[in-house]
Parts: C-alpha cells; sequence; structure tokens
C-alpha cells in the first residue's frame, strides 16, 4: 500500500515507472473500512464478513467496480 497527497501524484508516480494506476482509496473511506471490518474482531463469535457483506461494506463507502467484489474472476 502507497500513500499519496493526490491523484496527479498516483499518475506521475506510475507514469514513471511505467505503471497502471489500480484502484485507490481516500484516507476517510480507509478509516471507515477499517473500523467496519474490524469491529467485531476481538468478539469470540467474530467471523470473516461473507461475500455478500463484503460487498456491502465496500459499497458503501464508495468502493464499487470488479476489483472490490470478492467473487469477481480477475
Amino acid at each position: 500500500m502507497l500513500f499519496f497527497r493526490s491523484e496527479e501524484l498516483v499518475k506521475a508516480w506510475c507514469a514513471d515507472r511505467g505503471a497502471t494506476p489500480g484502484p485507490s482509496v481516500r484516507m476517510d473511506q480507509l478509516w471507515v473500512l477499517a473500523k467496519t471490518w474490524y469491529a467485531t474482531r476481538l468478539a469470540p463469535e467474530a467471523r470473516r464478513p461473507s461475500p455478500a457483506e463484503m460487498r456491502g461494506i465496500f459499497a458503501g463507502i464508495g468502493l464499487t467496480g470488479p476489483f472490490w467484489d470478492p467473487e469477481a474472476r480477475a
């Protein structure tokens, strides 16, 4: 995971290396994702979210598309 201040810096970094930019996550999205994903991790009944739950979590914070679908084929 790399952190950048702007999309322009991501594009410049990728252009310098001949890479294609991948999906980006803003810090506010990352914070909500972490809080949601790990909210119950210390509970004895904690479990990994199902694919449908994962899609709901991702979509709820604006992360959509094939990359964020746990059942999409690469």
